[in-house]
């Protein structure tokens, strides 16, 4: 039985799809300017309530990251888990949606479907 296997080759493919195109980096670089905001305002201004400020990186991980969130209802109903898994889920989906948006992209301009040409490139 012939298993396929991650090589080297598909991981490049993955990485590029995930960052290697102009869509998926302005869409990762908007996600950690949040960060960066949500951090600063977290750890620097005083509220008088509670700031909404990380509201903003779920809204930019959605929806994925309400399917992780679900997922993590193992630890109980009133909460979405643990602080790490609901970190985990948002970098995860970020990944996941940044990869998706790769891979729309290269659909849209016609990569996913292009064959090659019968002949050598050097005849």
């Amino acid at each position: 039985m012939n298993t396929p296997v991650m090589n080297s080759a598909h991981l490049r493919a993955v990485a590029r799809l995930t960052f290697g195109n102009t869509a998926s980096r302005i869409y990762l670089g908007v996600v950690a300017a949040t960060a960066v905001f949500v951090a600063v305002d977290t750890l620097f201004v005083a509220h008088e309530d509670a700031s909404f400020a990380g509201v903003w990186l779920f809204f930019l991980a959605a929806p994925t990251v309400f399917a992780f969130l679900a997922g993590g209802s193992v630890w109980g109903a009133d909460a979405p888990g643990p602080d790490w898994f609901v970190y985990l889920a948002l970098v995860v989906s970020v990944l996941v949606q940044s990869f998706a948006l790769g891979w729309f992209v290269r659909l849209l301009r016609g990569g996913a479907g292009r064959t090659r040409s019968a002949h050598p490139q050097g005849t």
